[in-house]
């Protein structure tokens, strides 16, 4: 099995003086390195996908273009120097995206899914349609949301249908 860590949405505006700081941030933030570390460390191809909100639909509450709210958080960009950048404009990271050409660059068939917000990226990513073809995990410890509650929540429902696995045993 050939294996990427898919990091999703971990831009300025889920932190705090951003637009619409998430539950417990700052902590997923350094999990979230950790994961990234290790990951390259092990040789585990890491993928970036940022949320940009289409101008065409009107102004959103966060995430539009040109403002810092937008840009993925720079610490990630740090730890994951080098990693591909896969853009999206709906909370499945492979509609209209080009997430699957790179996955099939790198000869991937297992995901290690994590990021901002659990009950709506991260889980509409991982029970994509198009995720069906590979073997999918939600690392629970790499993930947040607007708070406990909705977490908690959102990674309960999904447990039916996909393994929430720590990051430390997933890499």
């Amino acid at each position: 099995m050939k294996k990427s860590l898919l990091v999703i949405d971990i831009q300025n505006d889920y932190f705090p003086g951003g637009k619409y700081p998430l539950w417990n941030a700052d902590a997923t933030l350094v999990n979230i390195e950790r994961a990234v570390a290790s990951a390259k460390a092990k040789g585990v191809p890491v993928i970036l996908i940022q949320h940009v909100a289409d101008p065409a639909r009107g102004m959103a509450p966060f995430f539009n273009r040109d403002t810092d709210g937008v840009k993925i958080h720079p610490l990630i960009l740090e730890a994951a120097t080098g990693a591909p950048v896969v853009v999206k404009g709906f909370a499945d990271g492979f509609v209209k995206t080009d997430l699957e050409e790179v996955l099939t660059g790198f000869g991937i068939d297992e995901l290690l899914v994590c990021g901002m917000m659990t009950q709506n990226c991260v889980t509409h990513t991982a029970i994509s349609k198009s995720a069906e073809k590979y073997r999918v995990c939600i690392l629970p410890d790499c993930c947040t949301t607007v708070d406990a509650m909705i977490h908690n929540i959102a990674l309960n429902a999904v447990s039916t249908r996909l393994p929430l696995v720590p990051s430390g045993e997933a890499i």
